[in-house]
C-alpha cells in the first residue's frame, strides 16, 4: 500500500471519529437542555355544536410553565390607526384571533364580550382581532348581529399577525401578561367569562404564576 493511500485511510478515520464525537455531544446537549413545557391544562366550558340542543363539552387551555416571548405584530383599529401588541403592555391582554365566517367564533363572541364587560379596564383588555379581508364593515355588522357591546374592533386583514403567532386556525386565543409574553393558549371556542378563566386572568393581573396555578390543580 502506498503512503498516499495510507494517509487517505487515516484522514477518513479521523473524519469519521470527529463526526461520531459531534453526534454524541449534540445528543447530550439535547438530552440535558431544558425545554419549554406546558405546566398544566385548565378546563373551560364550551360548545362545539350550535343551537339550543347543543351539548357542552370540556375544552382545555394550555398554560405554559414559563411565559413565552411573542413576535411583534401589527394591526389596525376601526379608524385605521396602526397598532402593535407592544402598545398594550402594562395590561393583561386576551388576544382572540377570529373571523366572521367562523361558526365557533360566532358562538364564543358573546362570552368574550361579557368578559370585557366584567374585567375590562386599566388592567385588562380583550383584543378580538379579526382576520376578515372584507374589513371593518363586515366586523361591525357581525357585532351588531350577535349583540356585542363592549368589544372594540381590531383588524388584521393581511393575516400576517396570525401567521407570525403560528395560529393554526380560528378561533385561537392567547393570554398575554403585562410584559407582552404569552401565558396560555387555547384553540377552539370556550365560555371565556367562566370562573376558571376569570380566576386565571385575575391571577395574571396580580402577577402570580399561571403555570404554578395550573400545576397545583
Amino acid at each position: 500500500m502506498t503512503d498516499s493511500a495510507k494517509r487517505r485511510i487515516v484522514l477518513a478515520a479521523i473524519a469519521t471519529t470527529s463526526l461520531l464525537v459531534a453526534a454524541v455531544l449534540a445528543y447530550d446537549i439535547a438530552r440535558f437542555a431544558p425545554a419549554p413545557r406546558v405546566a398544566g391544562l385548565i378546563t373551560v366550558t364550551g360548545s362545539t355544536s350550535p343551537g339550543p340542543g347543543s351539548s357542552a363539552n370540556s375544552l382545555e387551555l394550555s398554560v405554559f410553565d414559563q411565559p413565552r416571548p411573542l413576535p411583534e405584530i401589527r394591526f389596525q383599529d376601526d379608524q385605521g390607526l396602526d397598532l402593535t401588541l407592544a402598545g398594550f403592555r402594562g395590561r393583561v391582554v386576551l388576544l382572540n384571533i377570529w373571523a366572521t365566517w367562523c361558526v365557533p367564533c360566532r358562538q364564543e363572541m358573546p362570552a368574550l364580550d361579557r368578559l370585557e364587560a366584567r374585567l375590562g379596564g386599566k388592567d385588562f383588555l380583550v383584543i378580538a382581532l379579526s382576520i376578515d379581508r372584507k374589513g371593518v364593515d363586515a366586523v361591525r355588522d357581525f357585532y351588531r348581529e350577535v349583540g356585542v357591546e363592549k368589544l372594540a374592533i381590531y383588524l388584521d386583514t393581511s393575516g400576517k399577525g396570525s401567521r407570525a403567532l403560528a395560529i393554526p386556525g380560528v378561533p385561537t386565543t392567547l393570554l398575554i401578561d403585562q410584559e407582552g409574553r404569552e401565558v396560555a393558549r387555547k384553540m377552539g371556542a370556550a365560555e371565556w367569562n367562566g370562573p376558571e378563566m376569570v380566576s386565571l386572568i385575575e391571577r395574571t393581573i396580580r402577577g402570580e404564576s399561571a403555570g404554578k396555578a395550573a400545576e397545583s390543580r
